[in-house]
């Protein structure tokens, strides 16, 4: 079991839908989605039995830039941003929920992002969501093999909840099962 905790730091994300003007409300609708990114980016990786946390903030991008360039020494505003907790070295104690990390979206770059490539703005904050989680679970696309799989990973488990391919072209290109 995944707990979630999110925040929606920034009003505007109410435009993405009903579910984006409550916190509880989005909460309970990414459930399921960040359930499938957990169980396919860890594999088995991540103890079945042990619980896991971790948090999604729906923010600016001016709090986004902020952190990008206090953690990463690029100050500008980017989509979306992982902080991970597990490459840290954390007490295992018996019981205790494993604590992912933190995956914060910026408002205004998904929103332009999604216009730009013609998306809804819902499904390209879905897909950042997952991506940002696989940034928790170690994944990365610093190489063109490593991007490969972290985006075989992404468009499968958006597959299963009819988001579109998000590297596809095509706007409702879904992929084909592997």
């Amino acid at each position: 079991m995944i707990e979630i905790a999110v925040s929606i730091d920034a009003p505007g994300w109410s435009a993405l839908g009903p579910d984006f003007a409550d916190e509880d409300a989005l909460a309970a609708a990414l459930g399921p989605l960040v359930e499938a990114a957990v169980a396919a980016g860890a594999g088995a990786a991540l103890d079945s039995g042990r619980p896991a946390e971790l948090s999604v903030v729906f923010a600016d991008d001016a709090t986004v830039q902020r952190l990008n360039r206090d953690y990463r020494g690029k100050d500008a505003p980017t989509n979306v941003l992982s902080f991970a907790l597990t490459e840290a070295e954390e007490p295992d104690f018996p019981g205790a929920p494993l604590v992912l990390g933190d995956v914060v979206l910026a408002l205004e770059t998904v929103l332009a992002e999604a216009a730009r490539d013609n998306k809804a703005a819902v499904d390209h904050a879905r897909h950042l969501v997952v991506h940002g989680i696989l940034h928790l679970l170690g994944h990365d696309h610093m190489t063109d093999a490593e991007a490969e799989a972290m985006e075989r990973i992404e468009t499968a488990v958006l597959a299963r909840f009819g988001i579109a391919d998000p590297y596809s072209d095509s706007p409702d290109s879904l992929p084909h099962p592997a």
